[in-house]
């Protein structure tokens, strides 16, 4: 039925191999060997010297002793080492847990010891967090420096200002701290035995439909299917031979499939940004090297369509940018459009779901078939079935037009949630994942994201889980009662609201909060506005009514 909906080249059903995630990376070693598969700042690696630096990196880390089926944190920017390890982390068949570089002490040491995860891979300017785990969660610290994948120049240039500016990390000592640069040359290793339908890849923690921070499972025929799945989406003409900007981290798990798996599995040139935050870098890198494709969030098209003097920096070069992560406003999509020229497809999915699991029709050849739907987040992609039910059981589908909760079926759907089962149960039910989401389907299979059923906040496409921020706050002396929403913000889609009922007798500036706060949240946590309150609105039993305070 989804067909008549689907531009002319996409078929319905897809074939999915049954190889792991590595297998992508090696046979685009073979067929696009000399072709650049990053660069980084002006360095160019090739796929043929990628496959060589990943063989490095394995046996690196065969060394230290990391072996099948072991937790390794990865914990870096978009940096060369980032796929290095990535890669070489899943040839030994153990499993990459995405860490977030920003993440304080206090989440650091949640995630980590939830994975059980003992090793570290981190860039050097992050190693104090890590070495203050050690020994009790972390038993071994890889660290990696920006610098030794920088070209000639610039890395010198890099040291010597970190030198000045007297900016240069003091790295921890002793026996569990090994770093990797990447000159040491070890013979290479053979591949682990993976079976992609059982071999977990990756952990992506994630808040889910409920509740605080939870390991997604993400096994290799999960992420295999899913660059399929995206793939067959595209355009011909945006399968091979492309350049994708990697501005959107890739320890998020949309700019871990969008612009690294997918790239790589094309063949294309991954042109890295390690800090989506500097715009001018992104915007300046947009001008210099003419990307392709741009995946990134609602945010980031925001700030560079407003970014001053953006039309001397000739970003037309855009074919295509593919926004995820955080719903994208009408309003925002035509003025970018009308502004840049580029076209903005929006996805959706979830960390459960390899990311995605819907895209508009990417181009305008067709009048009908080839047209996006604003307001959409488009149709379920291949090999990937929807359906929209009541809220209160799950179990009735509800007819076109009706709001309900989105559930979905595909080979991209996680296997479960990280030793808890109670909560795997509570999403996965008879092969179908309930998202948590309010949504309507149209005729024609178009899905439109109403709500949230539960209450989790996305500030510039991160997830925010109210509960986490509420914890931070009622640990403040002054602090009786504490609730967090989500207020719509322009540049960020959202941003952190918090209400306030202090202590009797007590005062406390919202300044002085919000700093509080830093010592246990990342950036994009930390609430931007506190409102005191004399109470908080509650059910009978004594439930806060989020709703109400937003």
């Amino acid at each position: 039925m989804l067909q008549k909906s689907y531009p002319d080249w996409v078929r319905r059903k897809i074939d999915i191999p049954d190889v792991s995630v590595t297998s992508l990376l090696t046979e685009a070693g073979k067929k696009y060997g000399p072709n650049v598969a990053i660069d980084f700042l002006g360095k160019k690696i090739t796929y043929s010297v990628l496959i060589s630096e990943v063989e490095s990196a394995t046996a690196f880390l065969n060394g230290i002793g990391v072996k099948s089926g072991d937790r390794v944190s990865l914990m870096l920017p978009n940096i060369p080492q980032f796929v290095f390890m990535f890669f070489a982390i899943l040839r030994l068949g153990a499993i990459v847990v995405q860490t977030n570089p920003i993440y304080t002490k206090h989440e650091l040491e949640f995630q980590l010891t939830d994975a059980g995860a003992e090793v570290v891979i981190v860039l050097d300017d992050f190693a104090d967090k890590v070495q203050l785990l050690h020994p009790k969660i972390v038993k071994k610290i890889v660290i990696v420096k920006v610098e030794d994948y920088l070209p000639g120049l610039l890395a010198s240039l890099y040291s010597l200002s970190r030198k000045m500016k007297k900016t240069v990390p003091i790295l921890p000592q002793g026996p569990h701290v090994f770093l990797y640069n990447g000159k040491t040359r070890e013979s290479p290793i053979k591949e682990a035995m993976i079976i992609p339908e059982k071999q977990i890849a990756i952990l992506q923690y994630t808040g889910g439909t409920t509740g605080i921070p939870k390991g997604a499972v993400l096994t290799h025929r999960n992420l295999v299917s899913n660059v399929y799945q995206v793939t067959e989406w595209l355009p011909v003409e945006l399968r091979t031979g492309i350049s994708y900007l990697a501005a959107i981290p890739y320890f998020h798990v949309y700019g871990m499939m969008n612009a690294m798996l997918i790239p790589i599995y094309q063949g294309a040139k991954i042109i890295m940004v390690p800090d989506p935050r500097d715009l001018k870098r992104v915007v300046k890198t947009i001008g210099k090297y003419q990307p392709d494709a741009f995946p990134g969030v609602p945010a980031m098209y925001h700030a560079v369509m407003n970014y001053p003097g953006i039309e001397k920096f000739k970003i037309n070069s855009i074919k295509v940018c593919i926004s995820g992560a955080a719903p994208l406003p009408e309003e925002l999509q035509k003025k970018f459009e009308s502004a840049v020229g580029a076209q903005i497809t929006e996805g959706y999915g979830l960390s459960e779901t390899s990311p995605v699991a819907n895209v508009n029709p990417i181009g305008e050849k067709d009048p009908v078939k080839g047209r996006k739907r604003l307001g959409s987040v488009g149709v379920a992609l291949p090999n990937t079935y929807e359906r929209i039910v009541d809220v209160e059981t799950g179990t009735k589908d509800l007819p076109k037009g009706e709001i309900g909760e989105i559930i979905i079926r595909g080979p991209q759907v996680m296997r479960e949630y990280w030793n808890k089962p109670e909560e795997s149960a509570k999403v996965l039910r008879d092969g179908w994942l309930h998202t948590g989401d309010l949504a309507r389907m149209d005729d024609d299979g178009y899905v439109y994201i109403v709500d949230r059923k539960k209450d989790l906040i996305i500030a510039s496409g991160y997830n925010v889980y109210p509960r986490e921020v509420e914890e931070v706050l009622y640990k403040h002396p002054a602090v009786t009662e504490a609730a967090v929403v989500g207020a719509k913000d322009e540049y960020r889609g959202e941003t952190i609201k918090a209400f306030v009922v202090l202590k009797e007798g007590e005062s406390v500036k919202p300044e002085e909060l919000i700093d509080f706060c830093r010592g246990y949240l990342a950036p994009y946590k930390i609430p931007r506005i506190v409102e005191f309150r004399d109470s908080l609105p509650k059910t009978l039993v004594g439930k806060v009514l989020r709703r109400e305070l937003q």
